[in-house]
């Protein structure tokens, strides 16, 4: 059965109501999201790439890490972190400790001898216990692919995650008890908390939060820009001076198995780094046990008997403000530095095969020679690199711009 419409509910079905009451929903529709706002846009992030100068005779292949990219922001954000006590997660002045505190730009970043708190050029931490070796400079280490710290636990090589290459020391020094004595959670929710810093770290790595890993990762790209390349003797090989007699003759010395034989370990023979970074048994000790023994030596590392008693080559770059010398800081000057190699190396079954003259206890300089060599090893120093004011400390701090 067909069912019947009443006729009164035909009404609105008159063409004018369908126009009208379509006209109202678009007006509205129209209104609703015409006074609707629009949400801002987050802008794209992205960092200014940083390109590493090399400079004339240097290596090519350096050590960057593909996670962390040489950026523009990323190294001026490290190097405000370099110098801030506050990445040891305190405030108090008396407390506070950077990586400035001991790695001296003066001194080619190290603590040297004449630090006005660490007497003698013996560091020690927040605690007041001294760090177990003298430190090692801070200069041309992007191109150091060998291993970091003395024995050379910090390393690509290492199986631990933890241990592997620049980044990585700077957590280790928040936490080391010779160090900063402190708590990464209290150092990454200081900086967190300090204005500047969150828009810095958005600018590095794309994000305001302040991680441990990106601290790292910052102050890593700062100490790889920490290049020296503009001592007299590479202005020498640039022709653009020339060297004395004097620094002539100890250049040979230094590059000549009859003379010195310094460049097995150091370089120089068309190695400008003046390091091959690598480690040795150079005769200091003839006993690797019992009292005599140190942990921290190659061997704790490798497990090769051959390696007690060894230690990274430094750079000689520079080494005239980097005393004390040898891991443990025994000579003071370089005048004994090359009166050991000269009469007072010590045999023992790890010697380093390298130290060919260790029959005669040393290479048996004159002493006319050893002012030869001293002037040559004079002639590697690089004031520019030493007073660069990119290196130094910033004028102001995030909080204070």
């Amino acid at each position: 059965m067909q069912q019947r419409i009443p006729s009164g509910s035909l009404k609105s079905t008159k063409p004018g109501a369908i126009i009208s009451l379509i006209f109202s929903l678009l007006l509205g529709f129209v209104l609703l999201h015409g006074c609707k706002k629009e949400e801002p846009s987050t802008p794209e992030w992205h960092a200014t790439p940083y390109e590493i100068d090399i400079p004339y005779g240097f290596p090519t292949n350096l050590n960057i890490p593909e996670d962390n990219p040489m950026t523009v922001e990323g190294v001026a954000l490290g190097r405000y972190l370099f110098y801030d006590g506050r990445i040891s997660g305190r405030s108090d002045p008396d407390s506070m400790m950077s990586c400035g505190t001991c790695h001296i730009q003066a001194n080619s970043f190290e603590c040297g001898i004449n630090h006005p708190k660490y007497f003698g050029g013996f560091p020690f931490g927040v605690t007041g216990k001294p760090t177990p070796h003298v430190m090692l400079p801070l200069v041309n280490l992007v191109w150091n692919s060998s291993g970091y710290l003395w024995n050379g636990l910090v390393s690509n090589a290492n199986s631990n995650p933890a241990y592997r290459n620049i980044e990585d020391l700077v957590w280790m020094g928040i936490v080391a008890e010779h160090e900063m004595d402190s708590d990464t959670n209290l150092s990454k929710q200081l900086i967190q908390n300090t204005s500047g810093y969150p828009e810095l770290f958005y600018k590095a790595f794309g994000s305001e939060t302040v991680t441990v890993k990106n601290m790292g990762r910052a102050i890593a790209q700062f100490i790889r820009t920490l290049i020296s390349a503009n001592s007299r003797f590479d202005k020498y090989l640039r022709g653009e001076v020339q060297l004395t007699p004097a620094e002539i003759q100890g250049f040979i010395l230094f590059t000549t198995e009859e003379g010195a034989d310094c460049f097995h370990c150091h370089g120089g023979d068309g190695n400008p780094l003046f390091t091959t970074h690598l480690f040795y048994n150079n005769g200091k000790d003839s006993l690797f046990t019992g009292p005599w023994e140190d942990p921290r030596d190659r061997y704790h590392i490798t497990g090769d008997p051959m390696d007690l008693g060894a230690y990274k080559a430094t750079t000689l770059r520079n080494i005239a403000v980097t005393g004390p010398y040898m891991h443990d800081g025994r000579f003071a000057t370089l005048d004994e530095v090359i009166e050991f190699y000269s009469h007072h190396l010590v045999w023992s079954p790890y010697i380093d095969p390298l130290m060919h003259h260790i029959a005669d206890n040393g290479v048996q300089l004159t002493p006319a020679e050893k002012e030869q060599l001293k002037a040559f090893i004079a002639a590697l120093h690089d004031e520019e690199f030493l007073t660069n004011p990119d290196f130094g400390p910033p004028d102001k701090f995030p909080d204070e711009e």
